[in-house]
């Protein structure tokens, strides 16, 4: 409860005590704010949930990844819908209440930037990315995040003018910086380009390592006290940790697989599949995962041995929902909405929420320097009008 003695001031994502006579003691009450753009399932806001971000609005227009994120944050506010047709104006005012948000992540559809995307250059897709600045020109973010595939680096074009226009609005762009969520704390090799964008100061670096090599979260730890489980198998404790029903040739193939670590190369001539012989493209379909190694990077197909190295290392299936978002670092208690596909889907396209929360100190160190920045005014601006409301002279000690 607030002292009679005591007014109080909101500026920003900032809360201003001053004392009656407009002295100081001046206190900041931390919090911070976050803006999520194409949320999909929710992998950032849990991220920056878990390490202490109020994540106040979020926008896709995934239906089914749209129900899933309802499911585990239904405290925020989400947009369902194209980004074009989301007026930031409403999120500043409906959500922000009039303030300036602190972070600002944008994690656009990867598909236009993927290597296997055939139609490089025609892909009218790559332009959401370009959506930062629409909002950041509204929000006023202190921080941006943008974290996409590394062949968005191939894009000079969408950077260049991303950058150009992200620096009028008075921003600051680091990158594209190469990292790999292995580094923080995600059992699979993933590697993403990221930005980081700040005003008033330069714009931080990745954070070093948490998981080198040598200590590297690898696949054991992360599934290996599961159920064991045949195909077509599922767990009655955990309907997520249901194993795909393969037919009789994909287990009579995936038998003749070494265990832990085992490639599609060791199958004789008569189970390998016609499109394989005589080539050795695709090396990692019907491959099996290691134990003591990271998991490949994760897709939207990582359920589906004939997509990737997404076998389990010793069981013969592919690895269920649970294990692919054990390893997308989702928490157990994460729900997800919709069929096996859908929520494979959801879980490929997810930012990991370990590397989120890995991430998330290096967002509020520079938020803090940038309210630094701001407080020296803010404190003349806010009891300089106070002072003036109770028709006082402005303290001398105020003027800049």
């Amino acid at each position: 409860m607030r002292s009679k003695n005591e007014d109080v001031v909101g500026y920003g994502g900032v809360t201003l005590k001053i004392l009656a006579g407009g002295k100081p003691p001046l206190t900041f009450e931390e919090e911070f704010t976050a803006v999520d753009l194409y949320c999909g399932c929710g992998g950032v806001t849990e991220g920056l949930k878990q390490s202490g971000f109020r994540v106040v609005a979020a926008v896709d227009n995934d239906p089914v990844a749209c129900k899933t994120y309802r499911k585990n944050h239904p405290e925020v506010n989400l947009y369902e819908s194209d980004i074009e047709n989301v007026d930031p104006m409403i999120i500043r005012r409906e959500d922000l209440k009039g303030c300036d948000v602190d972070l600002l992540v944008v994690c656009a559809p990867c598909q236009p930037f993927s290597s296997l995307n055939r139609n490089k250059g025609r892909d009218g897709r790559a332009d959401l990315i370009l959506q930062t600045v629409r909002f950041a020109r509204v929000l006023r973010p202190a921080v941006i995040f943008l974290e996409n595939v590394p062949g968005l680096t191939r894009y000079d074009e969408i950077i260049s003018k991303l950058k150009e226009e992200l620096r009028e609005l008075g921003y600051r762009v680091g990158g594209p910086h190469k990292i790999n969520a292995a580094d923080y704390m995600v059992p699979q090799r993933r590697t993403r380009c990221i930005l980081m964008v700040t005003r008033l100061i330069d714009p931080p670096q990745p954070p070093p390592p948490l998981t080198p090599e040598g200590s590297r979260i690898t696949v054991r730890a992360t599934i290996g006290k599961l159920r064991p489980l045949k195909s077509g198998e599922k767990d009655p404790c955990d309907p997520l940790h249901a194993a795909r029903k393969h037919n009789e040739l994909t287990i009579k193939r995936l038998s003749h697989i070494p265990k832990d670590g085992g490639s599609r190369s060791s199958l004789p001539s008569e189970l390998q599949l016609k499109c394989h012989k005589g080539h050795d493209g695709h090396p990692d379909v019907y491959g099996r995962m290691a134990w003591d190694s990271l998991a490949p990077t994760l897709t939207t197909g990582c359920t589906d041995v004939t997509k990737g190295r997404f076998a389990h290392p010793e069981q013969d299936r592919a690895i269920t929902l649970r294990e692919a978002a054990l390893l997308q670092t989702f928490p157990k208690t994460y729900e997800f909405a919709g069929g096996p596909t859908a929520i494979a889907r959801q879980i490929g396209n997810a930012v990991p929420v370990e590397m989120v929360k890995a991430l998330a100190p290096t967002f509020k160190k520079s938020i803090r320097e940038i309210r630094e920045r701001e407080k020296s005014e803010v404190y003349r601006e806010a009891v300089g009008g106070y002072q003036s409301q109770r028709g006082q002279s402005p303290d001398p000690g105020l003027r800049g």
